[in-house]
């Protein structure tokens, strides 16, 4: 009877010395989550102090793009790689192989014109069991901090297209009010949610048109489309511009006027809204997509007040002919720079 008993009473402690070593672990948990948010929300405030400093001392610029890697790419649907693309983009825009003016004149190398304020360590926050939720609260925050430090705007470096929906929050929420969004894309992202995801990259405009963020949004480049797609895009109201109407709405699309009455405009282009033959280092192919002078000669007609931008699902695990589609990205990076900075 003794040895049963004693039995139960070790059993009885290990199962309390357990709950409470539960509880605490939960509790050392946490502090690391936060020391990690801290740190990291502290290293954007310090650089993006540091770039902003600059370019209010140079002088001269009622706005400045700012580079803001964001390498997420578990919100995906097939493929993860773009979570490696922001340091490739990187790597192409200073290459050497073309010259730093951009096609309308502006000088890469004039802090005026490009900064960047790094990346937000996504992975290490996550090690840390941090949930999504909380993430995309890191990242809005990641983005304030940048905005805050005048005249520095983001241009952000996905990462898949699930970054777009708490960098727009960010902006709308910092700047007041909603914006106009102009979408380059294959597709809609715009499904209520995704594979039970309600941050995949497939739902991200759908959270930003539910939020307000957005007063509208025109989405460019459409190919691959569904019924939901459909349905969702006349509950929000968007304006969207399918390829197989191109011809037809060119002349539409390269004289846009957007941002009256709202806070400005924000660019969002995902990569494979080209055709893969000029951007095959993408997740999801689709052919018969737009020209990369097509996207050009829309952005550089674009008559809009341009507070912010994102560059996302370049996937170089894809990528073919050294580096190709990393140029692209890099070229739209410098074109969309040269679209913020005045």
């Amino acid at each position: 009877m003794s040895k049963i008993i004693g039995r139960r009473g070790i059993h009885c402690f290990k199962k309390l010395n357990f709950a409470s070593f539960t509880s605490v672990s939960a509790s050392l948990i946490e502090k690391g989550q936060n020391r990690v948010i801290d740190a990291s929300l502290t290293l954007i405030r310090e650089r993006a102090k540091l770039k902003g400093e600059l370019v209010r001392l140079l002088g001269g610029a009622k706005a400045s793009t700012s580079l803001l890697g964001v390498p997420l790419g578990h919100n995906s649907s097939f493929l993860q790689g773009p979570a490696f693309a922001p340091p490739r983009i990187r790597e192409a825009i200073w290459c050497g192989s073309t010259n730093s003016s951009t096609e309308e004149g502006k000088e890469l190398k004039d802090p005026r014109v490009l900064t960047d304020v790094g990346d937000v360590p996504v992975q290490e926050i996550r090690d840390c069991g941090v949930d999504d939720d909380r993430l995309m609260n890191v990242i809005s925050e990641s983005v304030k901090l940048v905005m805050e430090e005048e005249p520095l705007r983001p241009l952000v470096l996905g990462g898949d297209h699930s970054i777009s929906y708490p960098v727009v929050r960010a902006v709308s929420e910092k700047l007041g009010g909603p914006v106009d969004i102009l979408h380059f894309d294959a597709h809609p992202d715009i499904y209520d949610c995704f594979e039970g995801n309600k941050y995949s990259h497939a739902s991200s405009f759908a959270r930003i048109m539910e939020g307000g963020y957005a007063r509208r949004l025109l989405q460019v480049g459409i190919r691959s489309i569904n019924q939901e797609g459909r349905e969702q895009g006349k509950r929000f109201g968007v304006e969207q511009y399918e390829m197989r109407t191109f011809s037809k709405d060119r002349e539409i699309l390269e004289n846009l006027k957007l941002g009256e009455g709202v806070k400005g405009v924000y660019i969002s282009i995902d990569v494979d809204c080209l055709d893969p033959a000029f951007a095959p280092g993408v997740s999801h192919i689709e052919p018969g997509g737009l020209s990369f002078r097509d996207v050009l000669n829309i952005l550089h007609n674009l008559q809009a007040d341009v507070v912010g931008a994102d560059v996302v699902e370049f996937n170089p695990q894809r990528d073919t002919v050294d580096g190709m589609t990393a140029m692209v990205a890099a070229k739209l990076v410098r074109e969309l720079a040269a679209k913020i900075s005045k």
